[in-house]
């Protein structure tokens, strides 16, 4: 079965990648425009021009782009120079009126060439955020068409270090762009199964009617890179894994996972209510942390944080963090929720475990049924749940009702998440974007937290072994939030064998 919803739209609209010659460009905005092309989701109309400080020439530039492109088929390499031949580069400073107006005049061609009766122009800025306000300032000054059309601006996060300086962003960027112009984009907020997360929970009475507190037991939500900074730690060493993922991406996935049903499916229904339960959520309890930061594996092989020669030496920075929150909600109340992110670890894999309270009756042995969303990779959700071993035996074990999409959905077309969030932008569908208040109110829960970590009395992170769990007492962290392991005796995957599950 395949997606026969592929539709053109956003014939003339003008595209333009600001920071067009940077890494997130290339590696992410770029492949994103051509996944959505390749499947037809992007119209061969639109006018798409890279603008960056790097002086490079149209060949040049485009010969960057292609290694990253994704093809399925060889018909797929036709549609890499059809949709080259789409984009144009413009190399220009910038805080100059020069390039803006240039990249006026190029629009403005493009746009009477195709006899077009309504502006329709998106900028994306793939921008660090020192330059936010210089670009956004000329784009609106130069570039915008005004009342001629529709002007829509993507802004990468990080928005702001803390809660200071997320206020300072907001409040120059009000005065220049409409909050209804503004795309915020998260791209958690565009990965499959956390868009799935709304009709999953509000569209199946069975999981609605279990999920709050007289149900569910503990809530986790979790991060896990493989590597670590790979000579990137002078940039991380200031961010630190909270601000990395954990105050973003993850504390979004929460919202969505815990917010209450919206009065509609409009956007902004949508992120009402992920303010509201942001609100909900208690002060953190700066001894309900645990932080950690990788040192060198066991056999030696791979360094330290520290070792990289890019950190300041004695560096407290956080590689690894486990949060635990406390949502103020009749739902939620007493429910224990974790958060937890970690470089260098065992695995990769980001995933929601919902644990259920314990059963109790006649049988022996329960477990407690356990509802986990892999949302990368390999995107899955399964419910683990308790049955009777197989035979003559009365026994219980642990098996799952599994969802697994490459297994259930042939040949469907899963826009990455870059692609997803693009095509809503151009769509002018804000509900996968960051609003303002949700912003102020997720570094209002972070920056206190941030601020005893990054000062002069920060405890010492724990050192963890490169490709480790993590730190040591992570278990005891999580047991202390009422997360339950189970036997491993009791549970195989992805099959159950008498001869491994013994006698019954």
């Amino acid at each position: 079965m395949t997606d026969t919803k592929a539709v053109e739209f956003g014939d003339h609209t003008a595209i333009v990648v600001f920071g067009a010659s940077g890494d997130l460009a290339k590696k992410k905005t770029f492949p994103a425009l051509f996944g959505l092309y390749r499947e037809g989701y992007l119209s061969n109309k639109v006018k798409i021009i890279g603008y960056a400080r790097s002086k490079l020439e149209d060949k040049e530039f485009k010969d960057r782009l292609v290694g990253y492109f994704k093809t399925k088929s060889k018909g797929d390499e036709e549609k890499v120079q059809e949709f080259l031949k789409l984009c144009s580069y413009i190399s220009a400073p910038y805080d100059k009126p020069d390039g803006y107006e240039k990249l006026n005049e190029t629009i403005n061609e493009f746009e009477e060439k195709n006899n077009v009766k309504q502006s329709h122009r998106l900028f994306y800025l793939a921008l660090p955020p020192s330059v936010f306000i210089p670009v956004a300032t000329e784009v609106k000054k130069y570039v915008h068409p005004g009342s001629k059309g529709i002007a829509r601006i993507i802004v990468e996060k990080p928005f702001g270090h803390d809660l200071q300086s997320a206020e300072e962003l907001l409040n120059a960027l009000k005065p220049i762009w409409k909050e209804e112009e503004m795309f915020r984009i998260d791209h958690y907020l565009g990965k499959e199964m956390v868009k799935n997360l709304l009709a999953f929970r509000f569209g199946n009475a069975f999981i609605n009617a279990s999920w709050d507190n007289r149900h569910i037991s503990c809530i986790q939500i979790s991060f896990k890179e493989p590597f670590g900074t790979e000579g990137r730690g002078g940039y991380f060493d200031s961010i630190g894994i909270i601000r990395d993922v954990i105050q973003n991406h993850l504390l979004q996935v929460l919202t969505l996972l815990t917010m209450e049903r919206p009065v509609s499916n409009d956007p902004e229904s949508v992120r009402d209510e992920k303010v509201r339960i942001l609100k909900s959520i208690s002060e953190l309890d700066l001894n309900d942390v645990l932080v950690g930061q990788y040192g060198k594996s066991e056999d030696g092989k791979k360094p330290a944080y520290v070792d990289d020669e890019t950190v300041k030496p004695g560096s407290k920075c956080v590689t690894f963090a486990a949060i635990g929150l406390r949502i103020n909600t009749e739902r939620w109340e007493g429910v224990p929720i974790i958060l937890r992110a970690g470089k260098a670890l065992n695995e990769g894999k980001v995933e929601i475990r919902v644990q259920y309270k314990q059963s109790t009756g006649f049988l022996n042995d329960i477990q407690r049924n356990e509802l986990v969303i892999r949302v990368q990779p390999n995107e899955a959700m399964y419910m683990k749940l308790n049955s009777k071993v197989p035979g003559v035996s009365q026994k219980t074990t642990v098996t799952e009702l599994d969802l697994t999409y490459k297994d259930r959905y042939e040949n469907f077309y899963i826009p990455e998440a870059y692609e997803s969030l693009i095509r809503d932008a151009m769509k002018g569908d804000h509900s996968n974007f960051v609003r303002d208040d949700e912003l102020i109110q997720s570094w209002k829960i972070f920056t206190p937290l941030l601020y005893h970590l990054e000062g002069p009395d920060a405890p010492a992170p724990e050192i963890y072994p490169y490709g480790s769990r993590g730190p040591a007492s992570l278990t005891k962290f999580l047991q202390d939030h009422d997360y339950f392991f189970e036997s491993r005796d009791n549970y195989q995957w992805p099959v159950t064998r008498p001869d491994v599950l013994g006698k019954m």
